[in-house]
């Protein structure tokens, strides 16, 4: 049963890992604000709406917590003619039902336990992103679980959404893809049973189109995917479950170094058949920043792991796995190249110095080429996000960064809001928020997306701490005032 809270800091004690401690420890209120202090001054052609995805846990875990486990919490910043308005809410999926009802935990962590495990069950939490599509914020989990609808205003939940995920061992990718040109939504599902990866595309409306099985060569782990105008981009990199962990009901990593990673690219409504696989070094790749089409060409920008290595300089595979699970990031900016027409392929990196991560950009234009793209900069060891940056992608050149304390900040992952009136790519603002643990000083943060090295332009101070979360987006005023449900 849930205890009462003694120490904020720690309210289930130390017994269950550090990410439900300190920094890390869940909220137990859901809260609206508005008239909040401001230092500086929220720009007047800034309006929609920043939302935040994370795991927020409700009751004290059955074992070692990890991240994904947690139940999802959004975390949002309206912004309207000049007024903000800041909520957080529980994405009410079922298992929260559920342990609403009994006012306990009642699933396993992914330490312990796997997906679709009867005697253990593992919770499906929406917690991993969010994303706007067919007027509904929609929130998806890392495990390729429910996507849930949410009110992108009120944060209420409106419920599952799509129609075809009664099917067993059936979910959707933590990352799908919107295309916002046609209303489209990309997505991939994966598991330990053949053919391991679904390939699927919903309407403007909701409902899914198209579905295609996508055989692999065994079980994969793969976490994100891209588009274009025309073709999507599916990965099979070289992690997958350990088979001996498995068999024994347990979720453990294996990376292997001595593998290709490929990626497939499909068009958009493709059949199983049609799809191509390039084959590049052995690596991980977490998050996508975007892609789009050149001639016979199509080109991804991605944040690529740095796999482990030895004093020796060879490859640590178990260490690799091992930061692949604990969350622990050391990635570069990569740009991958696919030549359909002669099928050759390249890959670069663009920046060898910076470890950055957790990227976004101007959605409009996924799936379409774009030049900027907004970053973290990564503190490897843990899951601190200690400032933030911009990047030219086509060059590779870092083109500004700011964190108010490279020690003590966290910050969570920066989207682009496009002005009102949008003249250039970069005309628009940054958002996010941040926290510093030194001073436990909260705010959220707004940058001129064309100069962040000049700090936030405004700082809207808040009340209460918000804890280090996974995935955020921007939904523009269009897709708030067309919402459904």
């Amino acid at each position: 049963m849930n205890q009462p809270i003694k120490d904020p800091d720690a309210p289930f004690g130390h017994k269950y890992g550090p990410f439900v401690t300190d920094v890390f420890a869940p909220l137990t209120e859901e809260e609206t604000y508005a008239d909040l202090p401001v230092i500086g001054e929220i720009p007047a052609d800034l309006n929609g709406v920043y939302l935040r995805n994370s795991p927020n846990p409700r009751f004290e875990p059955k074992g070692e917590y990890h991240p994904f486990d947690g139940d999802g919490m959004l975390h949002s910043a309206h912004f309207e003619n000049g007024r903000l308005v800041l909520r957080n809410k529980w994405v009410r999926t079922d298992a929260w039902q559920h342990e609403d009802t009994t006012q306990g935990a009642e699933y396993w962590g992914i330490r312990q336990t796997l997906k679709g495990r009867e005697d253990q069950p593992i919770k499906d939490s929406a917690n991993t992103d969010v994303i706007g599509h067919a007027g509904a914020a929609l929130t998806t989990w890392y495990l390729a679980g429910v996507p849930y609808a949410v009110d992108p205003i009120t944060l209420e939940t409106l419920g599952p959404r799509y129609n075809y995920l009664d099917k067993p061992d059936s979910g959707m990718s933590a990352h799908c893809k919107v295309d916002e040109v046609t209303g489209e939504l990309m997505y991939f599902d994966y598991g330990d049973h053949w053919p391991y990866m679904w390939y699927g595309v919903a309407d403007a409306q909701g409902e899914i189109t198209h579905r295609v099985p996508i055989e692999l060569p065994g079980n994969r782990l793969p976490h994100d995917m891209a588009i274009t105008e025309h073709y999507s981009i599916l990965h099979d990199h070289p992690v997958f479950h350990d088979e001996e962990a498995r068999a024994a009901g347990r979720h453990k990593i294996v990376f292997d170094s001595t593998m290709a990673s490929r990626l497939g690219v499909i068009p958009r409504k493709g059949d199983a058949a049609s799809i191509r696989w390039f084959e590049f070094s052995g690596a991980f790749i977490y998050h996508v920043i975007n892609a789009w089409e050149e001639g016979d060409e199509v080109i991804m920008v991605a944040c690529r792991y740095q796999p482990a290595k030895n004093a020796d300089g060879s490859f640590n595979d178990v260490g690799t796995a091992k930061m692949i699970s604990r969350l622990v990031m050391d990635a570069r900016l990569w740009r991958y190249r696919m030549n359909l027409k002669t099928g050759e392929c390249s890959e670069a990196c663009l920046d060898p110095d910076f470890n950055v991560e957790f990227p976004s950009y101007d959605s409009r234009l996924t799936g379409r080429k774009s030049e900027f793209a907004y970053l973290v900069d990564h503190d490897p060891k843990i899951l601190r996000w200690r400032g933030i940056c911009k990047y030219n992608t086509d060059t590779g050149e870092r083109l500004g960064a700011w964190s108010d304390d490279l020690d003590h900040c966290w910050y969570s992952e920066p989207w682009f809001a496009p002005a009102d009136h949008q003249k250039a790519e970069d005309h628009g603002y940054v958002v996010a928020f941040a926290y510093n643990d030194e001073t436990r000083n909260q705010e959220l943060q707004v940058f001129d997306a064309q100069d962040l090295s000049q700090g936030p332009v405004a700082r809207i101070k808040m009340p209460t701490r918000i804890p280090p979360g996974f995935h955020a987006c921007w939904m523009k005023p269009e897709q708030i005032q067309s919402r459904v449900g």
